[in-house]
């Protein structure tokens, strides 16, 4: 017999294979690729109901069966073993396990091979089984098989709860052991993968290195449990721990094999009742350990998430009865899944809300929207996806979506567009604070609103428009110092909800629950519900978007309202400058004709004239106050209105006393009328001028440096013509008038015009100039000789003393703080008399006189009182006078007014002539000669004299003399100058 195929040469080499056609063909192939001296031949139980029966051949060498039938093959390996009793069988089934394998063994196979391991077992069984067939009977192959089947009997009986398969299968390990726990056997996965190949017959299988120390006790107990004749199972994790963790028994190698981490899933099956020892099966159940491991923390996490999520998952069968409720069913419906499963079916919760055909074509709905009622009665919008599903007993699955807040968010955000459309139209801010508390309860679903406006003026916060529980008629006012809720929301900029208040601290009487919005500048928005209920989210977030677009539209009208108001402006602007500029054309025509201007009528009439020009004003005229009558007396006029005038002069004194031009006459301020008509009855002026159609009037004296010459009134053909610039206008005209004729009148009075010759009496208690105080100090008589001469340091004057010594006059001087300088220029004889020359640091009086025309002719002070001769151009009116003269002399009055003629034209021009062409000093020195006698024959002075009084030498004195005689006589005589003088 040939060692390594089992075969004998002089023994039949045939391998009978019984079975279906397609097992045949496979084995039959297996057969050629690794035993070829085997001859296949083939009985196929599809040909014949006995495929025993219908082999008529010699006896085989080996039966080869594929025994699984309903009983599991056992009575047809029965059956087999009984037509070759001493024939090797062995069992190759399509479909096997450990129990099968046991059985076929106990009913006479010589061997088992698993159909899908046959390329690697099936040689090594046929060598086996061979090579005991010549033994009387077959006794070894019997003993064996007996042992195996004992041995797989033990398996089988005990595998109903275990994991079943092939203990040669490359995932199994397998250990046969005695009663007493010794390792009897081991498969060679054992011995590979745990052994390293070591021999490990005759030890303590719960003593084997592999096994960490706490899988002892679980091994332990196994063993037991197979011997008392239990099927037993146990799980233990393989590890690498630390050798001395515990004693090995004696030869036992300190190493650990290599392994990695994995799980093996132990089943402990007794053999004859665990007499005879046990069997241990071991499958890796890693990756299912794992698996479970993974699938439990997805459960757990499946679990929370369902738990915690806001959707909500149910399951019903075909008939709608609830299979599944997810744990946070509460979060939308309120209720428990217990409460939802006693509802019985998805329509008592949520109503017949899908169409069923649609879902048997689909298959799947989404987003289908349906209203459901919570416990406490509150309505919720959803979306529910609907699913055909097979989960256990559930046929559809619903996915349930809580959209309320969408819903009422989308709900108000409409309402909003519209009021936020309606504002855009808004024209005013009360129409926008009342539109926006009426829409509150549309958009925020609150029922009581109220709209603050900021007042600058009073720094509070006034109710502009309110609704419901906020009554306008029950608010009030918060000053923006008060601890108020709104007061505080305003400064702070800051929005503030309330909730679950006491009625003693709501903001708003009434209110218990709300949100107060700032709206900038503008004030506060107020909104709330007498309910405690908290405010959620949603309402607080369109508060906001209410405020703000309320917000925008109080700064579009306000944008608008300031744009009105600029526009306005600027068209009055317009309207001013127009106007002004018309005013400034009249000015600059006025000023072109008051400098061609001779005389004061020319004056009068051309600014009548150009005033009423071109439609510019209805009517102009010029009056003057006649000193002998005090009435008003036209000088000149122009314009449309004449006949005003004469309807004036019908009228009472007492009457026209109001009238515009008399009460600036009487004022010497302007006086405007701004609409004649506004008070009809305050004179009887009003009715002849609203006739002649002037609604407006505006008069300005013609007054310049206190001077007067009357007054110059305009009228207007509509009320409010003269604004602020007409009036600064007309005011500096009546003064560039006032000076125009000062001018020409100064001018015709040097030229020889008539003149008026005041004279003004002052008693004794009136203070004066430093000459009435010398005169009433020293008790004497000084008279003002040769008029004023302004000098750089003051102004020259020369008195003539008369009752007391001039030296006692210098003296007294020296102590009076408005005189610079005093000298003797001329004593008399007598220690009584003489002429004293002052320069005082001011003589107002007399230098405002001069500038308009006016000359001071005489001068007396005694000690009785003063008195003072002013001449003065005509024109210029006694109340302009006597005011100035007041100014100096307290108690003056007017004694006498006297019209003359004034000095001879040439004579005037040559006194004109020669003060323009002298100098201040030599006009000084020529005047004090001239008093102190020194051109007097004989001579009262010698030029030494008046030098020492003058504080200069005699040569610059007499060259001083000798300057003025060449000037004067230059005059006199030139030939251009006598021609122009002609």
């Amino acid at each position: 017999m040939e060692r390594g195929t089992g075969i004998d040469e002089s023994a039949p080499n045939t391998a009978l294979l019984i079975g279906a056609p397609d097992w045949i063909e496979a084995v039959r192939a297996t057969l050629e690729a690794t035993v070829p001296k085997l001859e296949p031949v083939a009985v196929s139980t599809a040909d014949s109901d006995d495929p025993l029966a219908s082999w008529d051949g010699d006896d085989p060498a080996v039966v080869l069966v594929d025994a699984t039938t309903p009983d599991d093959g056992r009575s047809f390996v029965e059956r087999v073993r009984a037509r070759w009793p001493t024939t090797p069988l062995v069992s190759v089934p399509r479909d096997g396990d450990e129990r099968l394998a046991s059985r076929h063994l106990a009913a006479g196979a010589s061997g088992y091979v698993p159909f899908d391991g046959r390329e690697s077992l099936l040689q090594e069984m046929l060598d086996a089984v061979l090579q005991d067939r010549d033994k009387p009977e077959g006794l070894r192959i019997h003993s064996d098989a007996h042992r195996r089947a004992r041995q797989f009997d033990a398996i089988a009986d005990g595998s109903a709860g275990g994991d079943g398969g092939d203990a040669s299968d490359a995932g199994t390990y397998l250990w046969v052991l005695e009663a007493d726990g010794t390792i009897a056997d081991t498969n060679p996965v054992v011995r590979e993968r745990l052994e390293a190949g070591a021999d490990p017959v005759g030890r303590s299988f719960v003593d084997r290195r592999y096994w960490p120390v706490e899988a002892v006790s679980p091994l332990e107990s196994g063993l037991e449990a197979a011997r008392s004749g239990a099927y037993a199972e146990r799980e233990v994790t393989l590890s690498r721990p630390d050798p001395e963790e515990r004693a090995l028994p004696d030869g036992e190698e300190r190493t650990r094999p290599n392994l990695e981490e994995r799980t093996l899933a132990l089943s402990f099956h007794p053999i004859d009742s665990g007499d005879q020892g046990m069997v241990v099966l071991g499958r890796d159940v890693t990756e299912r350990v794992e698996t479970i491991r993974e699938l439990r923390r997805s459960e757990e996490l499946h679990r929370v998430t369902l738990a915690h999520m806001t959707d909500t998952v149910l399951l019903t069968d075909e008939e709608g009865r609830f299979t599944y409720v997810c744990p946070n069913v509460h979060f939308i419906f309120g209720y428990t899944a217990a409460e939802i499963h006693e509802l019985g079916t998805i329509d008592a919760l949520l109503g017949d809300f899908y169409d069923e055909d649609a879902l048997a074509d689909r298959g799947v709905l989404t987003n289908v929207e349906c209203t459901a009622t919570d416990r406490g009665g509150d309505e919720h919008a959803l979306l529910v996806n609907v699913r055909e599903v097979s989960i256990q007993d559930g046929r559809r699955l619903f996915s349930c979506r809580d959209v309320t807040t969408r819903k009422q968010r989308e709900r108000a955000l409409t309402s909003l567009h519209e009021t936020a459309r309606a504002l855009l139209y808004a024209e005013s801010e009360v129409e926008i604070a009342q539109r926006v508390v009426d829409d509150v309860e549309a958009v925020l679903s609150l029922p009581s609103a109220a709209v603050y406006r900021f007042d600058t003026a009073a720094n509070a916060l006034e109710v502009a428009a309110s609704s419901g529980a906020g009554d306008r008629d029950r608010l009030e006012a918060i000053s923006l110092g008060a601890d108020d809720a709104l007061a505080n929301a305003f400064v702070e900029d800051e929005t503030h909800v309330f909730e679950e208040l006491d009625p003693s601290d709501s903001p708003v009487d009434g209110l218990r629950s709300g949100v107060i919005v700032p709206l900038a500048d503008h004030g506060v928005f107020l909104a709330g519900t007498t309910d405690p209920a908290a405010l959620d989210d949603v309402t607080v977030e369109v508060a906001d978007l209410l405020a703000a677009t309320a917000e925008a539209a109080f700064d579009r009208v306000e944008r608008d309202s300031r744009l009105r108001a600029r526009d306005r402006e600027l068209k009055r602007q317009n309207q001013r400058l127009s106007a002004l500029d018309r005013i400034n054309e009249i000015i600059r025509e006025i000023g072109r004709d008051l400098v061609r201007a001779d005389t004061r009528d020319d004056i009068e009439g051309a600014v009548c004239d150009r005033l009423t020009d071109a439609d510019r004003f209805a009517f102009a005229w010029i009056g003057s106050l006649d000193p002998r009558t005090d009435e008003v007396t036209p000088r000149a006029w122009a314009g449309d209105g004449q006949g005003y005038l004469d309807a004036l002069e019908t009228l009472a004194a007492d009457s026209t006393g109001s009238e515009p031009t008399s009460q600036t006459l009487e004022t010497r301020s302007p006086t405007v009328v701004e609409n004649v008509a506004s008070d009809l009855r305050a004179g009887e002026w009003r009715s002849p001028a609203l006739t002649r159609g002037f609604q407006s009037v505006a008069s300005v004296p013609l007054a310049y440096d206190e001077f007067s010459y009357g007054a110059l009134t305009v009228y207007a053909d509509r009320p409010d013509a003269f604004d602020e610039t007409a009036r600064e206008v007309l005011r500096e005209l009546g003064e560039t008038i006032a000076s125009a004729i000062g001018s020409v009148e100064r001018t015709h009075a040097l030229l020889g015009g008539r003149v008026a010759e005041l004279t003004y009496e002052t008693d004794v208690e009136n203070t004066g100039t430093a000459i009435d105080r010398l005169a009433r100090t020293l008790e004497c008589r000084l008279d003002l000789e040769g008029g004023i001469q302004r000098l750089e340091s003051g102004v020259l004057t020369f008195v003539t003393v008369s009752g007391c010594s001039p030296e006692a006059v210098v003296d007294r001087a020296a102590s009076l703080t408005g005189v610079e300088d005093a000298h003797v220029v001329n004593a008399s004889a007598s220690a009584d008399g003489g002429l004293v020359r002052l320069t005082l640091s001011e003589l107002a009086l007399a230098t405002r006189l001069a500038e308009h025309g006016g000359v001071v002719r005489r001068l007396t002070a005694d000690p009785d009182g003063t008195t003072l001769s002013v001449d003065v151009p005509s024109p210029v009116e006694t109340a302009s006078i006597d005011d100035l003269v007041r100014s100096t002399y307290l108690d003056a009055r007017l004694a006498t007014r006297r019209e003359r003629t004034g000095p001879p034209t040439t004579g005037a021009r040559l006194e004109s002539a020669v003060l323009e062409s002298l100098t201040d000093r030599q006009l000084e020195v020529v005047r004090t000669a001239y008093h102190a006698g020194f051109f007097a024959t004989p001579r009262a002075q010698t030029g030494s004299a008046v030098a020492d009084s003058l504080d200069i030498s005699p040569t610059a004195f007499s060259n001083h003399v000798r300057a003025v005689e060449r000037t004067l006589f230059s005059i006199l005589f030139d030939d251009s100058y006598a021609t122009k003088v002609q």
